[in-house]
């Protein structure tokens, strides 16, 4: 192993330490040697490299195996239907003869009582009141199980209110101002009807509320009068009640 020499200029001899007065003076440099190693220096400990490694997933796994395709066979016996899947298909009706038959017939009902129910109206119409009558009791009578049957019953109202019974009328009329309530032609006429046969000002005046809110033109005489073809006695019924005498 050689060693090499290396001055160090700013030490000084330990002469010029104690001559404080010749700061001046140059000093004589001192050698030192500093060994040099000729070999580089071996890492105290070694680094250990640890390898992760992955499994590997084959390629034919990935791949969507379809599924066995069935035997010859087996397909064209399943495309080829048999003469008795034919058969089937051309007997199968959705409709049974029964549920045609009742088609069939509540619509040859619903038929006859909205003929009878235009009937009646035509003769109310006419001033023909008494055979209005009869025709809107048809439809109350035997189609009752129609929602529309209720406009019969407040023709028939009307109608009796003319020809029949008035306190019949008046209680058709309140019966039909809950099951048809918002129909303003209903509360207008209960309205007239109170007023002048049951003398029930407050009553009135409330059904009477109802029917112009829905409906304005119940304060026009001449609508219910021309438009709505009501009998003579009502209009002037709904005369007084208008006027209050």
């Amino acid at each position: 192993m050689g060693a090499s020499k290396a001055f160090i200029s700013h030490l000084l001899p330990s002469s010029s330490l104690r001559n404080s007065n010749n700061l001046n003076s140059k000093a004589k440099p001192i050698q030192v040697k500093v060994p040099i190693s000729k070999t580089p220096l071996q890492p105290n400990t070694n680094r250990r490299l640890l390898l992760f490694s992955l499994p590997l997933i084959p390629a034919t796994f990935l791949l969507f195996t379809p599924p066995p395709s069935p035997s010859n066979s087996n397909a064209h016996t399943a495309q080829k239907p048999t003469s008795l899947n034919y058969s089937a298909l051309a007997t199968f009706e959705p409709v049974s003869p029964e549920e045609r038959e009742a088609s069939a017939t509540n619509s040859r009902r619903v038929s006859e009582a909205v003929e009878l129910l235009d009937k009646g109206r035509e003769l109310q119409a006419q001033g023909d009141f008494n055979q209005a009558l009869q025709y809107f009791t048809q439809v109350v009578e035997k189609y009752k199980d129609f929602a529309f049957s209720d406009y019969a019953r407040v023709g028939r109202a009307l109608a009796l209110y003319e020809v029949g019974d008035r306190d019949e009328a008046i209680a058709e009329m309140e019966d039909m101002s809950i099951s048809l309530k918002g129909y303003p032609e209903v509360h207008a006429a209960l309205a007239a009807a109170l007023y002048v046969d049951k003398h029930a000002l407050l009553l009135a005046e409330n059904q009477f509320t109802i029917a112009t809110l829905l409906d304005p033109h119940y304060t026009d005489l001449s609508y219910v009068k021309e438009t709505k073809h009501w009998p003579p006695s009502l209009v002037s019924s709904l005369q007084h009640f208008i006027s209050l005498s």
